[in-house]
């Protein structure tokens, strides 16, 4: 699926990543900067940074084109984030970006005021993709999210869910590594092995995971909970 060329009617209103992993929420920023150019990035990496910002707009309402918010933040859910923004920012579409695609937290978020729902497993031509159906009128969401929301209505339906790839202890560490920020050198360097094996590691976690970049293989770490 390629993705669709910036949309000449692209306002130049900024954009809002509320994301707390630093690799993820760059990551974010340029898909952003790709699918609303000319459209300033701002970004938080907390509840409370993100409050600030939106206590700063012009008459305490943030004029944002669209904010994107994860629900895992350090000093909180984003969901008060959402119920806030939805008081005093009633303008701003939010979307959900998330590693969770569970029931709790997928009705928590769209009762909560999110008016889409994206997991950020997907590869930046699906996401950015699913951002511009906003501009149709259409609430941007994951296939595996829709197809949970038509499953919660129909009980009886298999979910068809994967089994998640099983890790040998190794390549657990080096994934909570990358998790963590840390470069192949420094990953290396914590785990007593050479770069070059590290390496290795990270090739055979790319294919079992069935990923294809560092940002990622963050969220599955973040999505075992090693982080």
């Amino acid at each position: 699926m390629n993705a669709p060329e910036p949309s000449p009617n692209a306002t130049a209103l900024p954009t809002l990543v509320v994301e707390d992993l630093p690799v993820v929420r760059d990551w974010l920023a340029a898909l952003l900067a790709r699918v609303f150019p000319g459209s300033a990035i701002e970004t938080a990496a907390t509840l409370r940074e993100a409050r600030q910002l939106l206590n700063e707009g012009v008459n305490g309402r943030a004029r944002w084109r669209l904010a994107l918010v994860d629900l895992g933040l350090p000093d909180g859910s984003g969901i008060g984030l959402i119920e806030l923004m939805r008081r005093q920012a009633p303008e701003t579409p939010v979307i959900v970006t998330t590693v969770h695609d569970d029931d709790d937290h997928l009705f928590s978020a769209l009762a909560a005021g999110a008016q889409g729902y994206l997991l950020k497993e997907q590869d930046d031509e699906q996401l950015a993709w699913q951002l511009r159906q906003i501009e149709r009128g259409q609430p941007p969401l994951s296939p595996r999210v829709a197809r949970r929301m038509m499953a919660h209505f129909q009980p009886h339906a298999a979910s068809g869910a994967p089994a998640p790839a099983t890790l040998s202890p190794r390549e657990t560490e080096v994934l909570s590594c990358i998790g963590r920020g840390l470069s192949a050198a420094e990953t290396g360097q914590r785990l007593g092995i050479t770069e070059n094996t590290v390496n290795g590691y990270v090739k055979t976690l790319y294919s079992k995971l069935d990923i294809g970049n560092r940002a990622q293989a963050a969220l599955e770490a973040t999505r075992r909970g090693l982080v």
